[in-house]
């Protein structure tokens, strides 16, 4: 034992016992996430969805008749192993039976050779017959299983290709539904032309999952809202469905041809329409619908895109398919994380990480985000490797902070490129959507191909707290006429208990925390009462072992409050937004960071089973293998870095 130790009170040496701790733990993470760094420079974790992304995978293979018995295994595998002790398979980790997520696991199986008479098929069979049979499956997977003749095309609503024909002014434009439904639906335009039927080389049926025989089910539609619209819309359907046969042949190729030269000008070298499954998936199905040969170029990328995406884990001897690639967000992430814990410009790991961001920014192409901003210079960054079409203004302004952190001079030009495409994309209610401006059409909810509630892309309070944020840290002041709407619409957007909604992360803890940076960032009066508001709302959220959780269950409204267990993420989350409140020394503070102290982790890695995210609220959900190694390190080392740095505590660090 050395003087001080001798020395000291009981109090201090406890004290100098966890700095200890906390800079063991944030040195052994952030070494660990240097470790995880690929040689290019870039980071890329895990993106981890439900059952039906494998089992779609499993259906498309089936659909063209090129079946993969080893994947398709692996895969069957990871599809019984997350099926829960109800019978069938939910949107998210431990969550509640999901129609069509447990139909369409069901149907994978089948289709690799489970036995419908083994104890966890007959259970799920059981399952699903208890909450209605197949017949109440959401429009996508109607869609599919009418593609393999399980239910009738009149079990999913008319969707033509001459849609792509229509003038913007009109109701229904592809223009004015979000970036995900329109890459996913041009595809599916062309396959419901042509309404081809699935190879399905096994003749697999799933007859035993209807209650009522499919094709004598009356009662597939139904109105997605509630709202009379809704009724309309239904109404406007059926008359579709009887005039269909008489189309005019004309218009439909037109509009097949249409649909086929978006999906071509957006394939993306190897990462697929849109960088996401399903686009890239009916993009395939397309293809092979309008009899394009294996070897040709369109068919290649796609396919070979969709087999980017799936996850081996050799030693469990499983498989799953990711619905996208994020390696521009999970670099951008690390990096901040990695600044936090000390790395600074001129380390070789950092300076790698930030050239590789650099490279990819969208400089050439004008994508869909053009069609309401036609006069922005292109200037944001993607999600995925590349995915010029779609650059994501939340990624672009965590990127941007990320690089201005680092070396504002040096990355100037990228800096100022990006900031003059996210000013220019602020939709006029002073909010920020994730890939277009002003995309707020609410009617097109109500119409049947809308059931599952995420047509459009609005603004959001997460994606505009992190644009204020990058503006505050740019040196933006608090009259700038962007910040001054930006403001009002983050006061207005406040929920009546203080928090901010999570659009994509879980959820309400995501949201204020998200909003909380910016504010504090941007110089607002952290004392203000609306303030004081969220921060009790944080604050009263707090578990009884210090952290903080949110069930995914929290997107219905009734269920709000709802929470499982307390995650690494989510206490990072709440964590990190109390302190920008200038919360540091708070007890509610002290108890998060003993949490995250005390939590299992293998290096930098923290356990955490619960999904963190969201792809669309209710509906797909997602867990980010990343983010429960990139938040804590994240936190720990800014609370490290206030505690030490006493006089400057309560000044903003970044805008995020």
């Amino acid at each position: 034992m050395n003087n001080f130790d001798r020395e000291a009170s009981p109090a201090t040496q406890m004290n100098a016992s966890n700095d200890r701790l906390l800079d063991g733990v944030i040195e052994e993470a952030s070494q660990w996430l240097k470790r995880q760094q690929a040689e290019d420079g870039h980071w890329a974790f895990e993106l981890e969805a439900d059952a039906t992304i494998p089992a779609e995978y499993i259906f498309l293979n089936h659909f063209i008749g090129d079946i993969n018995d080893e994947t398709e295994q692996k895969l069957a595998i990871y599809l019984r192993s997350i099926q829960e002790d109800h019978g069938g398979w939910p949107l998210y980790h431990a969550g509640d039976f999901n129609m069509s997520a447990s139909v369409k696991a069901y149907y994978a199986l089948k289709l690799v050779g489970d036995d419908p008479e083994a104890p966890h098929m007959a259970l799920a069979r059981k399952t699903i017959l208890e909450h209605g049979g197949a017949s109440k499956s959401n429009v996508f997977t109607r869609i599919a299983l009418a593609l393999f003749g399980q239910v009738p095309w009149r079990a999913v609503p008319v969707i033509r290709p001459e849609a792509m024909l229509l003038p913007k002014w009109f109701p229904f434009h592809i223009d004015k539904i979000s970036y995900w439904s329109r890459t996913v639906m041009v595809p599916l335009l062309v396959v419901a032309a042509i309404k081809p039927t699935a190879a399905n080389p096994r003749k697999i049926n799933i007859r035993e999952l209807f209650i009522t025989p499919s094709e004598q089910e009356h009662y597939y539609m139904v109105n997605p809202t509630g709202h009379w619209i809704g009724n309309m819309f239904l109404l406007l359907d059926r008359v579709m469905q009887k005039i269909e046969p008489i189309f005019i042949p004309y218009f439909e190729k037109r509009g097949v041809d249409k649909a086929l030269k978006f999906v071509h000008e957006r394939l993306n070298g190897e990462d697929g329409l849109g960088g996401i499954f399903p686009a890239i998936a009916n993009s395939v199905m397309a293809f092979h619908a309008m009899g394009y040969t294996k070897d040709h170029p369109d068919y290649v990328i796609a396919r070979s895109a969709i087999d980017k995406l799936l996850v081996f884990d050799d030693e469990k001897g499983i498989a799953y398919c990711q619905p996208c690639l994020s390696p521009v967000w999970d670099t951008s992430l690390a990096m901040h994380a990695m600044l936090e814990s000390g790395v600074s410009d001129g380390d070789p790991a950092f300076d790698k990480a930030a050239e590789w961001l650099v490279d990819r920014q969208i400089l050439d192409v004008k994508g869909d985000w053009a069609s309401n901003k036609g006069h922005l210079r292109p200037g944001g960054w993607a999600f995925q490797y590349w995915n010029d079409y779609y650059p994501d203004v939340d990624d672009t302004a965590v990127v941007v902070m990320a690089l201005h952190r680092a070396n504002p001079e040096k990355y100037k030009h990228a800096i100022d490129r990006a900031a003059e495409w996210i000013i220019g994309m602020q939709s006029k209610n002073g909010g920020w959507g994730a890939f277009d401006a002003d995309n707020t059409h609410s009617l097109l909810q109500h119409i049947p191909f809308a059931d599952h509630g995420a047509l459009l892309d609005p603004p959001t309070a997460d994606v505009s707290a992190r644009c204020l944020g990058m503006l505050a840290q740019l040196g933006y002041a608090v009259d700038n006429k962007t910040v001054v709407k930006s403001l009002n619409y983050l006061k207005r957007e406040q929920e009546g208990d203080g928090s901010w909604f999570g659009r994509w992360g879980n959820n309400y803890v995501y949201g204020t925390w998200s909003v909380l940076c910016a504010l504090n960032a941007i110089g607002e009066d952290m004392q203000q009462p609306y303030v004081r508001k969220a921060v009790d709302w944080l604050k009263g959220r707090q578990q009884t072992d210090g952290g903080w959780g949110e069930d995914c269950a929290s997107y219905w409204q009734h269920r709000r409050d709802e929470v499982k267990s307390s995650t690494p993420s989510q206490t990072a989350w709440a964590v990190l937004g109390l302190m920008a409140a200038g919360e540091v020394d708070s007890v509610t503070v002290k108890g998060g960071v003993d949490y995250l102290l005390r939590e299992p982790h293998e290096g930098g890695k923290w356990k955490e089973e619960y999904f963190n995210a969201v792809g669309f609220p209710r509906i797909f959900y997602l867990r980010y293998h990343g983010y429960s190694s990139f938040f804590p390190l994240w936190t720990l080392a800014r609370y490290r870095d206030l505690k030490s740095n006493k006089n400057n505590h309560k000044l903003p660090k970044c805008g995020i």
